[in-house]
């Protein structure tokens, strides 16, 4: 796959999914973003991809190589059916679907990451991954 510039464009949004998985398209291209060639910006694992990666049992590391060795989404489906636990993807969407900012640790922090979801009274984590992603590459 080529990599990724997440400074000129944000990562895909997290409600795509691939294969039947939430955040999975999302988390691709952060990863596409620390191959060779690609830039980050301000996108990064740690967080909801971590978290996603960690309940269907595979590694970020692991994952990365896939990534680096895949000629599209298609291959990194194929990958995840053999290395990851794929009878949790329903389980795993519906956590993620289901997320509120009541359930965030450090709220005030949360905010201050993520400005716009008080500015805006989003109240679903997803909406406020999607939300900051448009304010800051429209």
């Amino acid at each position: 796959m080529e990599p990724l510039d997440l400074t000129k464009q944000p990562p895909r949004g997290p409600r795509e999914q691939l294969d039947g998985l939430l955040l999975m398209p999302r988390t691709i291209d952060k990863l596409r973003a620390m191959l060779p060639g690609g830039k980050p910006g301000e996108y990064k694992i740690p967080g909801f991809s971590a978290r996603m990666l960690e309940k269907i049992g595979v590694k970020e590391d692991e994952l990365l190589e896939a990534v680096r060795h895949a000629s599209s989404d298609d291959d990194v489906a194929v990958w995840l059916r053999a290395h990851a636990d794929t009878s949790k993807y329903p389980e795993v969407n519906q956590h993620f679907e289901s997320l509120k900012v009541a359930d965030v640790k450090d709220p005030t922090g949360f905010d201050e990451r993520y400005p716009v979801r008080k500015r805006l009274g989003l109240q679903h984590l997803l909406d406020v991954l999607e939300a900051d992603d448009r304010e800051h590459f429209t």
